[in-house]
């Protein structure tokens, strides 16, 4: 058991949720379950805090209360589409080069043929989840304030623990709100300043958003435990130097103004930190990545347990869509292939030799698949990727003997990606040392290719490389949308991939789609949100 399941099992018993519409008509709602208990009858109990922390980070890894399906978080949608890291992949991942979809569910394709509206469904339920995961996040900061803890007589010994308590909580909203800022841009802003109940958040822009999110990072930060002293899949303060350096190296497209030598401050304090790299690449994306290595090399993983953490979104999406056609689902430690997940030959041609053989990141599955796609509903057409297993580094199946549901956690932040991130921040002017900037990529290559014959040069360090490396390392991790609209080649006609635009050989989009609409519901019931231009 992953060493935060237990608390995460226990809270989910305890029936504490918030109950959000698909129209997010109030962004910050009280709690409306029969099963709820009155807080201050709740909070008699010191182990309370904890536990409604555990919600808050079981909110970013299941549904709702009853394991995979039944008694959702979130209404209006499939309850597993309406999971956090299924909602954050399939708008970072599906929309762009590295990954399209054979189902047809409602309006899915439009993802990936950036042909989406206000009202695509699935745009609505990432937006909804991130705004729950704000909602409950605000509720715990608001009862955990120095006036309700000395109301309820709470000593100086539990005070302590709950102030670091507190500093998680606001790094996990800083982390909703962050995907806000990078996927919707302008947005409400709730806090535990805000009444409860029904009332029209103003919509803030993206330069509000940022400061916002900054600063939160950065007055949490003292009160966080030290990089790898927590808890597995607890925040420390590397979370929030993560999220810090993946602000400021966006910052020029979030507001306009370069802050490379941020991004490179900060990624230098998490390298320092005593991360190192998984001696295999694979072993990332496997059953036992909490102890197999991989663990030292995560800085932020979502954790799952198969017999606790059930879902249909998470890394039980990840393994199971991509399996198909001629794949053995046993090879994956599953009971079957949802034929789903595949990728594109643009992606494919980033690889030179794409057996895996040279470079083990090439990890295509390819017998009875055609490299390009004529008919994107047939599995068959387009390489499968098998990256996502639940089987450990020894080959055993994961712990739910059903074939179900996978251990796989997910690395939400690694390494591997500081390390590129460090190099591109160089790249543009961030200050830093370029044979450092070598030294990290060759590090990742090295892990790669077995041995230095993939080692580059400094002469071979170039914006575009990093692109194309970022790709090669970190495919199908939830980073893809960000990378190639930092580069310019999310939407207009500088880069081509199939199917992008709904042609079969691509074309060319509206650059407006940097930004996912704001969802219709959202500006009916929130008269004072306008659209994102362009929708």
């Amino acid at each position: 058991m992953k060493y935060i399941s237990k608390t995460l099992r226990l809270f989910l018993l305890v029936g504490f949720t918030f109950s959000l519409s698909a129209c997010l008509n109030d962004l910050d709602q009280s709690p409306n379950r029969p099963d709820f208990l009155l807080d201050e009858e709740f909070y008699k109990n010191p182990n309370s805090y904890q536990q409604v922390l555990a919600r808050i980070y079981a909110g970013l890894a299941v549904t709702g209360q009853n394991g995979p399906a039944g008694s959702s978080d979130i209404s209006g949608i499939d309850e597993g589409f309406g999971q956090y890291i299924r909602g954050l992949w399939q708008l970072q991942e599906i929309t762009t080069d590295e990954a399209i979809i054979a189902w047809a569910d409602g309006n899915l394709p439009d993802l990936h043929n950036q042909t989406w509206t206000p009202s695509n469904e699935f745009v609505n339920a990432a937006y909804s989840r991130f705004f729950y995961q704000v909602t409950i996040s605000n509720e715990f900061l608001r009862q955990t304030t120095d006036e309700k803890l000395s109301s309820r007589n709470v000593g100086p010994e539990l005070r302590e623990v709950i102030r670091g308590y507190r500093a998680e909580a606001r790094v996990l909203r800083a982390l909703s709100y962050y995907h806000l800022l990078d996927m919707f841009g302008n947005v409400p802003v709730v806090t535990e300043a805000d009444p409860v109940g029904f009332f029209l958040p103003q919509q803030r822009d993206r330069a509000f958003l940022f400061n916002f999110v900054e600063s939160e990072l950065l007055a949490a930060e003292g009160d966080l435990a030290d990089p790898r002293s927590n808890q597995y899949a607890r925040v420390d303060k590397a979370v929030a130097w993560t999220i810090l350096a993946k602000l400021y190296l966006n910052a020029e497209v979030y507001i306009n103004s370069g802050r490379y030598d941020d991004c490179r401050t900060y990624c230098e304090r998490i390298i320092s930190s005593g991360y190192q790299l998984a001696s295999a690449y694979d072993h990332l994306f496997l059953a036992d990545n909490n102890s197999n290595g991989a663990q030292n090399e995560v800085i932020f993983p979502i954790a799952y347990d198969g017999r606790f953490t059930q879902t249909f979104g998470g890394t039980t999406y990840l393994v199971h869509a991509p399996v198909g056609g001629e794949m053995n689902p046993v090879d994956f430690g599953i009971n079957g292939g949802w034929n789903g997940l595949r990728t594109t030959s643009a992606f494919v041609n980033k690889f030179s030799d794409i057996t895996g053989n040279t470079d083990s990141r090439a990890m295509f599955f390819t017998n009875g698949q055609s490299l390009e796609i004529d008919v994107v509903s047939n599995f068959t057409e387009g390489y499968a990727i098998a990256k996502w297993k639940n089987v450990d580094s020894q080959g055993r199946p994961g712990s739910d003997v059903t074939g179900n549901f996978p251990d796989t956690d997910y690395p939400m932040f690694r390494l591997g990606d500081i390390y590129l991130m460090y190099a591109e921040a160089h790249l543009r002017g961030g200050g830093g040392s370029r044979t450092d900037a070598v030294q990290y990529i060759n590090l990742l290559r090295q892990r790669a290719y077995g041995d230095n014959s993939g080692n580059i040069s400094s002469n071979d360090l170039t914006l575009e490389f990093i692109l194309d490396e970022r790709a090669r390392e970190l495919h199908w991790e939830g980073h893809r949308r960000t990378d190639l609209i930092r580069f310019g080649q999310f939407t207009g006609g500088s880069y081509i991939w199939p199917w992008k635009g709904g042609v079969r050989n691509g074309t060319a989009t509206g650059r407006f789609r940097d930004l996912f609409p704001i969802p219709a519901n959202e500006l009916i019931s929130n008269t004072s949100s306008k659209q994102n231009p362009g929708y």
